[in-house]
């Protein structure tokens, strides 16, 4: 298994290229790019890989098989919901910054033409609260297993200062439906004020696989198995963009046992 955590690769362009080979494993990608000029373009598919296109901020006009989508709106992901682009197996996709832009490609294995490109707008995703005290966090589901896919699950969540989120720990890491599922995970993490700083540990209960990692603005921690809880230090909120997938399109996780307690 790789590093479980990349650090930005530039400041600007390409800045992460995370494939199921550099990982180490079968089924998640995932790539950055950060556009900073007007007609500045990104592109890519042709394969067998289904992809969401997530506008971290700004405005593009997303061109899938010829078919143009004008989007974006928000300037942070602290703004609220934005907007993705769903580009099926197979199809061409080319990305024109109209605005200075962050915009994430989420992969995984597709069935070519199974389905037409769409846009998921802010009206088109559910937004939901979790936990309660410190523990509260703020899901966006942009890509639930009950929107139409191949593979990819994708989410994002703001998690407040000071507080903590994917907690208590969990894991999906066995394929044993209806109990668990077995998905690979990354995370994208930005802060709110670009020297935030938080922490993320992935661990499973042999201790096999134990690392506590420092998280900063722009890192790309991922999970091929294990716990994997986060915390963001007072002061500065996390959001983070999760891309999951696995041989079911399916989120079902268990929690660690000793930690169960506090779901009350």
């Amino acid at each position: 298994m790789a590093n479980l955590k990349a650090r930005p690769a530039a400041e600007q362009g390409h800045v992460h290229h995370i494939t199921p080979q550099t990982a180490g494993w079968t089924y998640v990608g995932f790539d950055l790019h950060k556009l900073p000029n007007v007609g500045d373009v990104a592109r890519g598919g042709g394969d067998d890989r289904e992809v969401c296109i997530v506008l971290i901020s700004g405005r593009a006009n997303v061109t899938v098989d010829g078919q143009d989508f004008l989007v974006g709106g928000r300037m942070s992901p602290f703004e609220g919901p934005g907007y993705s682009v769903y580009a099926p197996a197979g199809a061409n996709w080319r990305i024109e910054a109209l605005t200075p832009l962050e915009v994430a490609i989420c992969s995984a294995p597709g069935v070519r033409g199974a389905r037409p490109p769409r846009v998921i707008g802010p009206a088109d995703v559910e937004k939901l609260t979790r936990g309660t005290g410190t523990n509260t966090r703020y899901p966006t589901n942009i890509l639930p297993e009950t929107a139409a896919a191949d593979s990819l699950l994708v989410v994002e969540v703001i998690t407040p200062g000071g507080h903590t989120s994917s907690y208590p720990p969990h894991r999906h890491d066995e394929d044993d439906l209806p109990r668990q599922s077995f998905l690979e995970e990354t995370y994208y993490h930005r802060f709110s004020r670009p020297q935030g700083f938080g922490f993320q540990r992935v661990f499973t209960d042999d201790r096999s696989l134990d690392e506590t990692m420092l998280i900063e603005d722009g890192d790309v921690v991922m999970v091929p198995k294990g716990y994997h809880p986060v915390a963001a230090v007072a002061g500065y909120d996390i959001y983070y963009l999760n891309v999951m997938a696995g041989p079911k399109r399916t989120w079902k996780f268990y929690n660690a046992p000793e930690h169960e307690w506090m779901l009350g």
